[in-house]
């Protein structure tokens, strides 16, 4: 009787596993066939019901049959199974793509690069220097002696007696003249650091951008032709402008150049302290003090120089009211740009 039911066992089995097409059918199979109360187990109970004499041969079957089985329902499984794993990581090409938020240029970034394609498109390379500066770059060959009140000008982070963050992109000119001579044309972006407190209007880093013109024959016509030429296609064509004069220990004559107010269109407000006015440059012809720090001729060369803050560029090209806003990183106000 036992040798009747292995017989048909198997021959369910393997009729079963033929129909099996999920993980929820092998499931089925499995507690038919192999679970505590199985039709398998049911055969090992039988099995000790049968005469003594017949166990040996009968086990043996039934042993056989139960590695059969099992290899087959064991490999009927991982084929489904694996079947199933490919299916669920098929690409649908015709969904559409997954959307990723990618990270976009800060607002001070934006303006540098405009402002550098502007000067660019003007004839001038760009160049570099260390924001860690000596004081001979940053202070004596600009024509600032020991003595100089003009230091006064600029609170100073000083690393130590000879050395301090610079103050001013401008030691780059420095840098650059005592390596190549005239023609020279370029601009030097950059940060600086001022030892100042931080407000609205101020701030203890920002960004600068200088720039520098040496040749024969240069004047401040010419100065003024490349400013003019920068506001107009940084801020507009009808803009409004004017130079008034000032001084710079490292230029003579010197200038501050002015635009009219954003806000107020020239009319007067808070902003521009009700002068309609508001100053985005300094600039002059190089004196002829810093020629003698770099080997060039004065009689022969003549040069000029200007120098911008980046944030006061972007301060009033859009409107901003508060420096501060563009170290906090506030994603609100970088979505903007």
């Amino acid at each position: 009787m036992l040798e009747k039911n292995i017989s048909e066992i198997k021959d369910s089995f393997l009729t079963d596993i033929k129909s099996v097409n999920s993980l929820k059918d092998i499931e089925e199979i499995r507690i038919k066939y192999f679970s505590r109360n199985g039709l398998v187990s049911q055969l090992f109970e039988q099995l000790k019901e049968t005469a003594k004499e017949e166990k040996p041969i009968l086990g043996k079957k039934l042993n056989q049959l139960r590695d059969e089985v099992s290899a087959h329902f064991n490999e009927i499984k991982e084929r489904i199974a694996s079947r199933q794993s490919a299916k669920e990581k098929k690409i649908d090409l015709t969904l559409p793509g997954n959307q990723y938020l990618i990270g976009s240029k800060h607002i001070l970034t934006q303006t540098l690069d405009e402002i550098k394609s502007i000067f660019k498109g003007l004839g001038f390379s760009v160049a570099t220097g260390p924001e860690l500066e000596s004081d001979y770059y940053n202070f004596e060959a600009l024509n600032f002696p020991s003595d100089h009140p003009a230091r006064d000008m600029q609170d100073t982070f000083f690393v130590s007696k000879d050395f301090l963050l610079r103050t001013h992109a401008t030691p780059v000119q420095i840098r650059i003249m005592e390596k190549q001579a005239p023609p020279v044309r370029a601009i030097m972006p950059g940060r600086v650091y001022r030892n100042e407190a931080v407000s609205a209007r101020s701030y203890c880093m920002f960004h600068q951008v200088d720039g520098i013109y040496v040749d024969t024959d240069v004047t401040f016509a010419e100065l003024k032709g490349t400013l003019v030429s920068f506001a107009k296609q940084f801020y507009g064509s009808d803009l409004k402008y004017r130079f008034r004069p000032s001084f710079f220990p490292f230029t003579e004559p010197s200038a501050e150049m002015d635009i009219t107010c954003y806000l107020c269109k020239g009319n007067g407000c808070r902003i521009c302290k009700n002068s309609g006015w508001l100053e985005i440059l300094g600039c002059g012809m190089v004196d002829p003090n810093v020629y003698k720090f770099v080997n060039y001729d004065s009689e022969k060369y003549t040069g000029y120089a200007f120098g911008m803050g980046i944030e006061r560029i972007a301060l009033l090209k859009y409107g901003i009211t508060d420096i501060r806003i563009f170290f906090d990183n506030d994603i609100r106000f970088l979505k903007q740009f």
